[in-house]
């Protein structure tokens, strides 16, 4: 299972999902399908993502996520991906 964070732009509107297939919910959150925030405020580039074994583990770790601070959130996505680029094209690894 996938934990994700989609972002608008770097620095931009900031979106925390998980998911057990990470190129088909970043595709329907593309394609207007995913949640109605994600489109209304055009949440679109994946900037984070980390694949857990466990389901339960994910979930909570989602959750974890999504009550951080803004600043923790961008440092994790820094953490990882400092430019912000759109990781969309590795998610088709999943």
């Amino acid at each position: 299972m996938w934990v994700y964070l989609l972002a608008s732009k770097k620095g931009g509107t900031l979106y925390v999902g998980g998911t057990n297939s990470l190129s088909r919910r970043v595709s329907e959150h593309r394609d207007g399908e995913g949640s109605e925030f994600a489109h209304k405020h055009r949440v679109f580039r994946l900037v984070y993502a980390e694949h857990h074994d466990d389901p339960d583990a994910a979930i909570a770790q989602e959750k974890r996520i999504k009550h951080w601070r803004r600043a923790w959130k961008i440092e994790l996505i820094e953490s990882s991906n400092p430019r912000w680029n759109d990781l969309y094209p590795m998610a088709h690894l999943d």
